[in-house]
């Protein structure tokens, strides 16, 4: 009987604060989750509850007094750490360290953060009751401090390198990140912006940099001047080339016409060689024929064609008239005929 009476007197208690007090109305937005705290209560347990109410969520009623209500943010929140503009009030914020060789430098530092919303039970029991106060409490000590152990690592010369800096930002993302996400923050992204050297160290920084430009601007120029003459000569090559190939074709064509022309000759000679050989054979053939009797009886038969129908008058050959002698005409011309056949024949003998 006496639990039970205990229990209706509990119930008593919580209904008679609700009258009393009323209910307070809580939601979140579409951007926010909501996190209950009970300070104090009859029924469950105390303080910060493990449940996280989801964005646009619709309304709750709690107590007032024993209840406490936090929202956090949930979209994506820059946490800006810059130098201040000139003729700006308040103090400059930006990160300053020393490289690795030893130069001062300041550099303006953008991180991009958001909270986990599974998370926010945690960071209202450990850090704070507010986005605002998570970021100050927080985001910006450890971006402070993991950031400088990032980045000056790095020479003075690599802040002038993109790939550089793009590499220590990212390494500055990876420290933050392994340092905040078990504390229910997630980071984004770390961007960083404009670097400032001592103002003495950056004009020296400057004109080194001026200085390579140049050398580099020469050594391009100069390349693209020995690229000019390798094309120049590769064509002059060319040309030369294409010239003695014209020269050996002609010289080509020249030797094949003139060994034309000597087999022609050559054909032409022989031709007339075998010719005259020929001829000399039928000639010695024809001079023996006529220096036996054929020969003669042909002469004899030359001679008696050319003297028909010719008038032959004989004329006395004595010392005086009385004596008449005769003389045979015909024996006459045929041994004359005779005499200058052979004188011919041994004649083209000689000049074989």
């Amino acid at each position: 009987m006496k639990r039970m009476d205990l229990r209706m007197l509990g119930l008593f208690v919580v209904l008679a604060l609700s009258v009393v007090q009323g209910c307070a109305c809580h939601s979140t937005d579409a951007n926010e989750v909501g996190v209950l705290t009970r300070k104090f209560t009859l029924v469950g347990s105390r303080g910060v509850q493990p449940e996280t109410y989801a964005p646009g969520a619709t309304h709750f009623f709690f107590p007032p007094f024993s209840t406490d209500w936090t929202t956090f943010e949930t979209k994506l929140q820059n946490l800006r750490m810059r130098a201040k503009a000139e003729n700006e009030k308040g103090r400059t914020d930006d990160i300053e360290f020393k490289t690795v060789d030893g130069n001062d430098i300041a550099v303006d530092v953008t991180v991009a953060w958001r909270i986990d919303p599974s998370k926010a039970p945690h960071l209202v029991q450990k850090v704070a009751r507010s986005t605002q106060d998570v970021e100050n409490r927080l985001v910006r000590p450890a971006t402070r401090a993991l950031v400088r152990d990032a980045l000056n690592v790095l020479r003075s010369e690599d802040f002038y390198t993109a790939d550089k800096r793009f590499a220590a930002a990212e390494n500055a993302r990876k420290l933050l990140e392994d340092a905040l996400k078990p504390e229910g923050v997630i980071v984004e992204q770390v961007i960083l912006q404009e670097h400032r050297f001592n103002p003495e160290y950056e004009k020296v920084i400057r004109e080194k940099k001026l200085a390579e430009q140049m050398a580099e601007k020469l050594r391009s120029e100069a390349q693209a001047a020995a690229e000019e003459s390798k094309r120049n000569l590769e064509s002059a090559k060319g040309t030369v080339s294409q010239k003695i190939a014209q020269a050996m074709g002609e010289l080509e064509q020249t030797k094949l016409a003139a060994d034309a022309e000597l087999v022609r000759a050559t054909n032409e000679a022989t031709a007339i060689l075998k010719e005259a050989e020929a001829k000399s054979k039928g000639i010695a053939k024809e001079n023996e024929a006529l220096a036996g009797a054929g020969g003669r009886t042909m002469v004899k038969l030359r001679i008696a064609e050319a003297l028909q129908g010719k008038q032959i008058i004989f004329i006395p050959s004595g010392r005086s008239g009385a004596t008449l002698q005769t003389m045979d005409m015909n024996q006459i011309l045929t041994q004359y005929s005779a005499a200058k056949v052979t004188q011919n024949a041994s004649a083209a003998n000689s000049g074989q």
